[in-house]
């Protein structure tokens, strides 16, 4: 760390030295995050999301690199969201699917299930390979308002989200699912159920986290529509 500033009385915040980019080669990053030690509570972690942070494990972050601003935060606005063709196709292939909520996520069965995902779809990153270490501090470090969706299919769990409910919205923090059920889409299905799960609960946005022009990883977020982008401060609507 080599600095450190306050928003305001309450919140510290810290700088990363620069390090390597885990998005563009060759390319440095630096990185803002909270001050570890404060409790993300709902109120906190609502500001700091319209403000383009994003919670990882304990931290609340957001990139803050000198020379690149590649990195846009995105959401959904719930109540104009509809489903498109594809969309409704993903829907119906997975109305057999049980959804369970908990505060907690317990059980062997998800950390088996965070282990295949990773190892089958991220073997190319930083978090390959997973660890039990790692799924604690990724995985199960919650907030105050932290749900985890649990999705079953005949019994076996097959995809969770970690979902932070915030006071207008809700911020899709990680999902991972079965690698074995591609046909499914389980990754696509999971965000449009928080979208639904957003509308009944009469808030306003699903928070998709950073979207990067030309990252293959993060297209998908692009499909969604409506989609608002913060851009220089502003939340704006993309086309």
């Amino acid at each position: 760390m080599n600095s450190k500033s306050k928003v305001h009385e309450s919140i510290k915040l810290y700088r990363t030295a620069d390090h390597p980019c885990s998005y563009k080669d060759e390319q440095l990053a630096a990185t803002v995050f909270v001050d570890p030690e404060m409790i993300v509570d709902q109120p906190l972690n609502s500001q700091l999301s319209d403000m383009g942070y994003r919670r990882s494990g304990a931290h609340l972050y957001r990139p803050d690199c000198d020379n690149c601003h590649a990195c846009l935060s995105c959401r959904i606005p719930v109540r104009h969201f509809e489903l498109n063709g594809r969309f409704k196709r993903i829907w119906n292939k997975n109305k057999d699917l049980k959804i369970e909520c908990t505060e907690e996520l317990e059980g062997s069965d998800a950390y088996a299930l965070y282990r295949r995902y990773i190892n089958a779809r991220h073997s190319d990153g930083d978090m390959y390979p997973a660890t039990e270490e790692q799924y604690e501090g990724f995985i199960r470090t919650n907030t105050t308002s932290t749900q985890f969706y649990k999705f079953y299919l005949e019994g076996n769990l097959v995809a969770v989200s970690v979902t932070d409910v915030l006071q207008h919205g809700l911020s899709a923090v990680y999902t991972f699912f079965d690698p074995d059920l591609a046909r499914r889409s389980l990754g696509i299905y999971a965000i449009l159920w928080q979208i639904m799960q957003a509308q009944q609960l009469e808030l306003q946005y699903l928070f998709l986290g950073y979207w990067i022009k030309g990252c293959g990883k993060m297209q998908y977020k692009s499909a969604f529509r409506p989609l608002q982008m913060l851009i220089d401060g502003k939340w704006l609507l993309v086309k």
